[in-house]
């Protein structure tokens, strides 16, 4: 069954060391609004010590918020206050980084401890325990222990145990962090198929996935929610956060970018011109709150892999030569000595054996990609 969840003004303070003293509390949420739709893949993405986990786990019930309401709307049924209902109340599936295995366990009786629990009979909690396993393809190892198992193994087990409960919600705290890049690349796929698949009629399960990495984030979320310092700074779907970010924090986060500061020159209909040390770049993507009057100091995020090499269309053609070259197979990473004097970072694909160093190189970049941010 899939559940809506709502947030509303959701806040977590932290008292300070000596609150006798004066101690000065920490606010590590700070007034979180937010619906998470039913059957949503959602992102809670930010850099450690954002927010983002207290914000998890105070969904999950394992922390009591300060202030604000959270709301479970399972499919079908009114919405349901569980602000300060226990964890075993709001039927959640939890997903940790650690997998918290019983190592004294089969993987079949850790899979089927919640339903052991919850005194569902015995032949019912076989079937759903071979159900869980045959979901995240772990049936062979039903009769293994943890520690005959890869840690790619073991985090699928945690996750088929999340999961034979059939919980309304499911929750994954950094569930890829303790794995190599190997395993994370390949887990990903499997995690978005899971939690798609999961839930009645296949509906897929409400999933909130706390994460510091991007490229994880931008694979496999339906929406993201970028937290900084306890507030969600912006959010929306994987490719409109990445190419139309509103802040420079929100540009830098989500993958490498160059900066250049300019001043408005004049606005043309749909376009931005703004003067810049490149000469004058023209933009139709302006994130909000940037004013448009001229002589407002602004912010150009251009993208690496947005410049076209040897293709300007004249729209904002750029001149300069190779200073580095880096070659990494399927791409090559190009810092381009500018003739205004400053080094942008350019990349190809399939680059072959061109762009040498000291090379002259002429690049264009759409209007689209040169994106307009605050000073």
């Amino acid at each position: 069954m899939s559940t809506t969840i709502t947030l509303q003004e959701l806040t977590k303070s932290f008292p300070g060391s000596a609150p006798g003293a004066g101690g000065v509390s920490t606010t590590a949420v700070d007034r979180v609004s937010l619906t998470i739709e039913a059957g949503e893949l959602f992102f809670l993405l930010g850099p450690s010590g954002c927010g983002k986990t207290t914000l998890l786990r105070m969904i999950a019930g394992f922390i009591e918020p300060t202030g604000g309401s959270i709301q479970f709307a399972p499919s079908g049924r009114p919405a349901r206050d569980v602000t300060f209902d226990p964890p075993n109340k709001r039927n959640t599936g939890m997903v940790f980084q650690s997998y918290a295995l019983w190592p004294h366990m089969t993987v079949a009786q850790n899979v089927g401890f919640g339903l052991t629990v919850r005194k569902v009979p015995p032949a019912e909690r076989d079937r759903r325990v071979m159900e869980a396993l045959q979901a995240v393809r772990m049936e062979a190892y039903a009769q293994r222990r943890p520690n005959q198992l890869s840690g790619g193994q073991q985090q699928r087990v945690a996750l088929a145990r999340a999961l034979v409960i059939r919980p309304d919600v499911l929750l994954l705290d950094e569930p890829l962090s303790n794995l190599d890049a190997k395993l994370r690349l390949e887990l990903r796929g499997e995690i978005r198929r899971i939690c798609k698949q999961a839930g009645e009629g296949q509906r897929g399960i409400t999933t909130v996935y706390v994460t510091h990495d991007q490229k994880e984030a931008l694979s496999i979320a339906d929406r993201i929610a970028i937290v900084s310092q306890g507030r969600i700074v912006q959010m929306g779907p994987p490719a409109e956060l990445y190419r139309k970010p509103h802040t420079r924090f929100v540009a830098e986060f989500l993958g490498e970018t160059n900066f250049i500061e300019g001043q408005v020159h004049q606005q043309d209909g749909q376009r931005l011109i703004v003067q810049t040390g490149l000469g004058k770049l023209i933009s139709t993507s302006v994130a909000p709150g940037v004013l448009s009057s001229a002589g407002t100091r602004v912010l150009c995020s251009l993208r690496p892999e947005a410049f076209r090499m040897g293709q300007p269309d004249g729209t904002n053609t750029i001149v300069g030569r190779v200073r580095e070259s880096v070659y990494l197979g399927e791409t090559a990473h190009l810092d381009i000595e500018t003739q205004g004097g400053g080094t942008l970072r350019a990349a190809t694909l399939n680059p072959g054996l061109s762009h040498r160093v000291g090379e002259s190189v002429t690049m264009g970049i759409a209007a689209d990609d040169v994106v307009v941010l605050p000073a």
